[in-house]
């Protein structure tokens, strides 16, 4: 990886507690004139962040290990993104592209159709968000098939909309209280080998296993003739970066293209080199009819994206997909520079460094310590679920111990999971090995610490 000028030391660096005075007195200001449902992971408010570090208002700098949860994959206010930017909005920063066009805007369709999996003919839907970007895959499949019924998996996690809730797992905090929900959304049983069954003759469950007894499912309480789409993260993020068996989805993309099924692939978090390939979907060589994409995508501007077969896309009449800030110039312009930067400084590469480093690290420790139940992921969206000592019973506390002791010593890490007891980690691929060391290192104090106080 080549290397880029930082405006900021990349360093670890402690000068008040937490929060520090600055911090608890925006949290004051904050109680007064922001919604209580707006929850935030720090109790420290940023004033800078650059490459691997986040430096807040007091003068403190944090490493960063979740990259606002994998989004600033090329390093926060990276120089080239920063460039792209600034350049674009000194020339105009909307038009509506539903009104009035741009180059920007074609260009990353013209991107998108080149990096995601397989080389049909592709067209390209700009929006904001992945929640947005998923919602208008669902009504791109039913538009396409004339059907209705969406099959999503246990653990999911697609967005907080009426509808992405829907298709959303867990209930809380995304959405308790919030419904009713939209129809005809039927959920199965995911591939989740650390807790997966075993077969009656005590072996493994499969991946191909595991996908037809989803499909059993599907054709049993659903009907693959009222089946509009397949949704499903090829690694599920906010359920806990769950990575299926191998097979599981090869299995399921062969019985949609069988039956005129649309396969979506919600790439929104694991896309954009974060698994240590372009798109998770590419470890298993599956070749999705559409695919959502978002996050990573413009260095921390809002865009999102569906991307897919042209006929399928195409179907929509003219006026039926959109929004006012969709494909927004300035975001495309970002856009652009990342993918630039990902290709320049090979962040494909980097993250698959990360996961070598990262898994040696804590697959050691997890032999120190029996907390650790498993060690899973791909690239730079790596896990680690805790669990209490003795068998799988997963373990929320200690999980929320060791994000704390890891904040007090300047390191932000996230938590995930359905049962809340996963560490992901989810560092800008640009972050540097001393940088990543550092933090490992406090991480297993952190884990040491809490299993020791279990």
């Amino acid at each position: 990886m080549s290397a880029i000028e930082y405006r900021l030391p990349q360093e670890r660096r402690i000068v008040t507690e937490f929060p520090g005075p600055r911090s608890a007195a925006l949290a004051e200001r904050r109680k007064k004139v922001v919604g209580a449902g707006v929850a935030s992971t720090l109790p420290v408010y940023v004033a800078d962040a650059d490459g691997g570090v986040i430096v807040d208002v007091d003068g403190n700098s944090l490493i960063d290990l979740g990259a606002g949860i994998a989004v600033t994959s090329v390093g926060a206010s990276n120089p080239a993104v920063v460039s792209a930017v600034q350049d674009q909005v000194a020339h105009f920063t909307h038009t509506c592209f539903m009104v009035a066009p741009y180059e920007g805007y074609v260009e990353v369709a013209e991107r998108l159709a080149e990096l995601t999996p397989g080389d049909h003919e592709k067209r390209s839907v700009l929006f904001n968000s992945g929640a947005e970007a998923v919602e208008n895959a669902v009504k791109i499949a039913r538009h396409a098939t004339g059907r209705d019924a969406v099959v999503v998996f246990d653990h999911a996690y697609h967005g907080r909309t009426n509808l992405t809730m829907a298709l959303t797992s867990k209930s809380m905090p995304y959405k308790s209280g919030f419904g009713p929900f939209a129809p005809e959304v039927y959920r199965v049983p995911m591939s989740y080998p650390y807790r997966e069954g075993l077969n009656v003759d005590g072996s493994k469950i499969t991946g191909e296993q595991a996908a037809q007894r989803a499909i059993t499912m599907i054709e049993k309480q659903v009907g693959a003739a009222n089946t509009a789409a397949i949704l499903i993260e090829p690694i599920q993020g906010e359920g806990g970066f769950i990575v299926p068996a191998e097979g599981f989805l090869p299995t399921l993309v062969a019985w949609a293209k069988e039956n005129g099924v649309v396969f979506i692939a919600d790439e929104v978090q694991a896309g954009f080199a974060r698994t240590g390939a372009w798109f998770a979907s590419d470890h298993e060589g599956i070749v999705p009819d559409l695919v959502t994409l978002a996050k990573g995508i413009a260095g921390g501007m809002p865009l999102a994206a569906v991307t897919g077969r042209a006929e399928l896309i195409d179907a929509v009449h003219p006026g039926g997909l959109g929004g006012t800030y969709g494909g927004n110039p300035v975001a495309c312009a970002a856009a652009l520079a990342s993918i630039d930067q990902m290709r320049e400084l090979d962040l494909c590469g980097r993250a698959r460094t990360i996961e070598t480093t990262v898994v040696g690290r804590m697959n050691a420790l997890a032999k120190e310590l029996d907390v650790i139940g498993d060690v899973r992921g791909r690239g730079a969206m790596l896990a680690i679920e805790l669990v209490k000592p003795g068998g799988q019973e997963p373990d929320a506390d200690i999980t929320k111990k060791i994000a704390a002791e890891c904040l007090a010593a300047g390191v932000v890490i996230l938590t995930c999971g359905t049962y809340g007891n996963v560490i992901r980690l989810l560092p800008p691929l640009v972050i540097s090995e001393e940088l990543l060391d550092d933090a490992l290192t406090v991480l297993e104090t952190a884990i040491r610490t809490a299993a020791q106080g279990n």
